[in-house]
């Protein structure tokens, strides 16, 4: 089934649905659990919705018990990358004390064939990139993303968004060996980006 839900609450968080787009397909993906998640409305889009209609809804809510606003949706927001920086600029005006974070398997210069992490400047806070796995090989099981160099592109990415967001943070689902969780932590300590270590949500 499919709506036009753009933005949807879980918990003290509002997490914003740009697109059903993504050049992975992640073994672990909750999408291939059902068309919701935490409870929202299908998150299966009829159409990508504009900028316009995204800052739109912030309207029904009452900000102030906000946590932060997640570019989180049932695709890879960076497939819409000018637009996280459009709507993630507007929001910081808007609401200059709500955290913004944005997920992403940390594809977007693939995706968009340039650099792109200079783009989320002044739009996120924070930026959680899937790391996945400790290696190449491994990364490509779990991951299957479109392109056999993705491994080494995220990491490009994680690298340059230092430069440009506050925080930048690597995760990784419980889902896989011990050995490549050890494999992450050491790829986080050599890049100095802190890994969190998530539970597999089924």
């Amino acid at each position: 089934m499919k709506s036009l839900t753009f933005v949807y609450a879980v918990h003290s968080n509002l997490y914003i649905n740009l697109t059903n787009r993504c050049p992975c397909n992640c073994t672990f993906c909750i999408r291939h659990n059902g068309d919701g998640a935490y409870g929202s409305d299908s998150l299966w889009l009829e159409r990508e919705p504009t900028c316009e209609e995204v800052l739109a809804e912030f309207d029904k809510y009452d900000m102030k018990n906000i946590g932060e606003i997640v570019f989180c949706g049932y695709g890879e927001p960076m497939e819409r990358a000018e637009d996280i920086s459009c709507i993630g600029k507007e929001l910081k005006k808007r609401y200059p004390d709500v955290t913004i974070r944005l997920n992403t398997n940390g594809l977007g210069d693939k995706i968009n064939g340039r650099p792109t992490a200079k783009l989320l400047e002044g739009a996120v806070d924070i930026v959680s990139i899937s790391l996945n796995s400790g290696n190449r090989e491994d990364y490509n099981k779990v991951t299957r993303p479109k392109w056999e160099d993705s491994f080494e592109a995220m990491l490009r990415f994680a690298e340059d968004c230092k430069k440009y967001v506050p925080k930048v943070m690597f995760t990784v689902v419980d889902v896989i060996s011990e050995r490549e969780i050890n494999e992450s932590k050491a790829i986080s300590e050599k890049m100095g980006i802190p890994l969190r270590i998530r539970a597999y949500d089924t």
